[in-house]
């Protein structure tokens, strides 16, 4: 893959590592303090996968398998969009946590987005 998909301070990759952290630590408080368990389980898998996905994404053998599974972890990254939204209209989440995570899953999107596109026309 290019150098700059390999680099260890590769924005995409510290952004959703950094969101796997932001939802774990959701899930926590939704399954313990706010007694929610399924939608908060949902939205642990999808929104921890998304990270898991890019850097198996880092480590591909080829440029066709590096796209592939950046468009896993944008399929994921809308979902969890989803479960967030879920989650603030059933009043699990409030408005600052809402934000905060849809500004995150955004930017996420968007880069992800951005590097599929740009892999595709370089491929």
């Amino acid at each position: 893959m290019e150098d700059q998909f390999k680099e260890k301070d590769n924005v995409i990759r510290h952004k959703s590592f950094e969101f796997s952290v932001r939802i774990v630590n959701l899930y926590k408080v939704l399954y313990y303090e706010r007694n929610e368990k399924t939608l908060s389980k949902q939205l642990l898998r999808s929104g921890t996968s998304i990270g898991a996905n890019i850097e198996e994404g880092i480590a591909a053998f080829s440029k066709k398998e590096f796209i592939f599974k950046l468009q896993i972890s944008y399929k994921e990254a809308n979902e969890s969009f989803y479960w967030i939204k879920l989650l603030h209209r059933t009043d699990y989440i409030n408005d600052v946590e809402f934000e905060s995570l849809k500004l995150n899953i955004e930017e996420i999107i968007k880069l992800l987005i951005s590097i599929i596109k740009t892999s595709k026309l370089n491929s």
